[in-house]
């Protein structure tokens, strides 16, 4: 049975992004309806930053930990388990000050664990959630893609490393952008995205 993983984090009210990767998302399981859709909304539950009872408590055995420690990690195993659970995974994220939001961040260091989703080898690290598909939904007030503010895009190379390192080497960026550009920017941008997921649905 297939599964599929949906982040949205956008804390915007009629969030493009959050739109756009719900429909995706609904889209793909609709073409699969036996398979599991677990939907995290990251931005109505936020995750706590990382704190010391993770960074101290990924280190310790389990009957070692505190109170905290243990809290932090039961959190972090059940964030990992979703994702290798999942054969494919959809993330919507706001392009904000030239990255992604930060509850996305959050949710990036909790499931970076190593001996859970990636592994350090003798040739170097190794991810442990291969075999999986990704697309990520980034709305942006401008256009990123290509011109002259396309260096400022720090979001898309950096989810696409995170993803590499953690053994997702599947990814496919769905842009909605130029959301802020005259009374048809917003709406040619989401055309233009919906016709992109109607494709890849197909």
């Amino acid at each position: 049975m297939s599964s599929i993983l949906l982040l949205t984090t956008s804390p915007r009210p009629g969030s493009f992004s959050t739109q756009i990767a719900i429909e995706l998302a609904e889209r793909l399981q609709a073409a699969n309806p036996a398979g599991a859709l677990v939907h995290r909304d990251l931005a109505a539950n936020p995750l706590p930053h990382m704190d010391g009872g993770f960074t101290t408590g990924i280190h310790k055995p389990a009957e070692g930990l505190n109170a905290a420690e243990a809290a932090a990690l039961r959190l972090s195993d059940e964030l990992v388990a979703e994702i290798l659970a999942a054969d494919t995974l959809v993330i919507g994220t706001a392009f904000i000050n030239f990255n992604i939001t930060s509850n996305l961040k959050s949710w990036i260091d909790y499931i970076g664990r190593a001996g859970k989703t990636f592994q350090y080898t003798a040739s170097g690290p190794e991810g442990l959630a291969k075999g999986k598909k990704a697309y990520i939904v980034l709305a942006s007030g401008g256009i990123y893609s290509e011109g002259p503010a396309a260096a400022l895009d720090h979001a898309t190379p950096y989810l696409k490393s995170v993803l590499a390192f953690i053994g997702i080497t599947d990814v496919e960026m769905i842009r909605v952008e130029g959301v802020n550009r005259g009374a048809d920017g917003a709406a040619n941008a989401v055309t233009a995205a919906r016709a992109r997921i109607a494709r890849i649905a197909a």
